[in-house]
């Protein structure tokens, strides 16, 4: 790439710590935290966990191990989790529900990101002759569908087949934050539907790393557990957590801009032509279906402008914090020239 970076809209985990959140890591009080001695981690799991409105939560270095903490806590060997199609724990997980639980993937249907609560109770096994269900997990927002919204009728119903079959919701929550900026809703609207909730830190909220699992304090006992197995204790974590304290404070007020400004690009993008359903641009992502996506990628990179081709014809955009209008208006100059 030789051009200077106009705009990274390869992911909204790109983005640099703020200068509030240096100032923050620089100043934390920390502690050993797999004692759980860290007052600066406990006070982000404590503040999550009112936040989604459950118990407790504990912290991680990653989006991808709260999710596979959360399905482990739930199932055993040998159970399926059903999920909706293009679910990021199954995509982008590298076959960690297996590889670590011993459990695989039953998909649904997802228009838009969305699973009918009818095909989900309908996806649910009990039968000794096939392999049992043993969890529901969501994705909110989902990001291989376009960062798409969950309604919170669907949740509700979803909520309702978990219980009928008496079985556990969990939520991958990487953008679950863009979902309540996008209904206008607190979070913990969204999040008091599931016993579990995965909530990244790194993504929207800006934050440099971090991802919080909440749910009860008996799950989140156990949690502790296979965190250490996986090899998530990080002993004075509060450096990390207190970046995570200010994104939580900061972040959300960010978040219906990065929403605008994806509408804006994704309407530039139709305009010159590329094909991109704008009923799925509902948050901070983009995807357009472009031939030879990787070249594209690479010539619009020698421009400044970097996008991530996740396939032989699709690109994926998505906003973030550190995009402002300027960057985008030099973005969609590139991209639409």
């Amino acid at each position: 790439m030789s051009a200077s970076v106009i705009a990274d809209l390869r992911s909204d985990t790109v983005t640099r710590p703020t200068p509030a959140m240096r100032e923050a890591m620089a100043q934390a009080v920390v502690g050993d935290d797999v004692y759980g001695e860290d007052p600066t981690v406990n006070e982000l799991q404590a503040e999550v966990a009112r936040l989604t409105g459950h118990e407790a939560g504990l912290f991680m270095p990653s989006g991808s191990m709260t999710n596979q903490v959360g399905i482990a806590v739930h199932t055993r060997r040998g159970e399926e989790v059903v999920c909706a199609e293009g679910s990021h724990i199954y995509e982008w997980e590298l076959g960690m529900m297996a590889a670590f639980s011993g459990v695989v993937p039953r998909f649904v249907p997802a228009p838009l990101g969305v699973p009918a609560p009818q095909d989900v109770r309908a996806a649910v096994r009990h039968s000794v002759h096939q392999s049992p269900t043993g969890l529901i997990s969501l994705e909110n927002t989902h990001n291989k569908a376009g960062g798409t919204v969950i309604p919170l009728e669907v949740l509700a119903q979803i909520r309702a087949v978990a219980d009928d079959e008496g079985l556990p919701l969990h939520l991958d929550g990487a953008r679950v934050f863009n979902a309540a900026a996008a209904l206008g809703v607190p979070l913990s609207a969204i999040t008091r539907h599931f016993h579990t909730v995965s909530v990244c830190l790194s993504k929207g909220l800006g934050a440099p790393v971090g991802s919080v699992l909440v749910g009860s304090a008996t799950l989140m006992k156990e949690a502790h557990r296979y965190r250490k197995m996986l090899g998530g204790g990080m002993r004075q974590a509060g450096i990390l957590a207190a970046a995570g304290l200010v994104a939580l404070r900061d972040g959300p007020g960010w978040l219906a801009d990065d929403h605008r400004r994806a509408r804006t690009l994704a309407e530039a993008l139709v305009g010159a032509g590329y094909d991109v359903n704008l009923a799925a641009v509902q948050t901070n992502i983009i995807y357009a279906t472009i031939p030879d996506a990787a070249a594209r990628s690479a010539a619009w990179a020698e421009r400044g402008v970097l996008a991530n081709a996740l396939g032989p014809d699709s690109v994926r955009f998505v906003l973030h914090h550190q995009i402002g209008d300027d960057a985008l208006d030099g973005a969609i100059r590139v991209l639409t020239a």
